[in-house]
């Protein structure tokens, strides 16, 4: 008895797995003006979307020192301590993906006791971080 009941319900479970992965002939031919729906969206593909901007392979010097300033003035000790650029006219994108990075972090380790918190600091330590990504034009660090 209960070897026939794990064989229908494996046989159950196979059937229901196939239908889900093999749609009908049917329904594979078919051309509808509506594009098919997705029942579920990951947020997480949104990196590996085409329409997400990537980040640059090079950003200016300029731009760098620019993020450097901002990140100083809010207090970081990393970006204070960080050499300008200058001698050049751009950098590889890891020098400002590491530049926020370690403010990030020094921020987050810093403000770990904050009433408010917006992502683990202040959110002036926030703004000022998404201040500085923007001005280097970084999207994922």
């Amino acid at each position: 008895m209960k070897h026939a009941l794990r064989t229908g319900l494996a046989a159950a479970v196979a059937a229901a797995a196939l239908s889900v992965a093999v749609p009908p002939a049917v329904a594979a031919n078919a051309k509808t003006d509506q594009p098919a729906k997705v029942p579920c969206y990951d947020t997480r593909v949104a990196a590996l979307d085409a329409r997400v901007p990537a980040n640059p392979s090079q950003i200016s010097a300029a731009a760098y020192n620019q993020a450097r300033s901002i990140l100083a003035a809010a207090g970081s000790q990393t970006a204070a301590k960080s050499h300008p650029v200058h001698g050049t006219s751009s950098v590889p994108v890891r020098y400002g993906t590491s530049l926020l990075a370690c403010s990030r972090d020094e921020f987050r380790h810093d403000d770990r006791n904050a009433p408010l918190i917006r992502s683990g600091m202040t959110p002036y330590h926030w703004l000022a971080v998404h201040d500085a990504a923007r001005a280097m034009g970084i999207t994922f660090w």
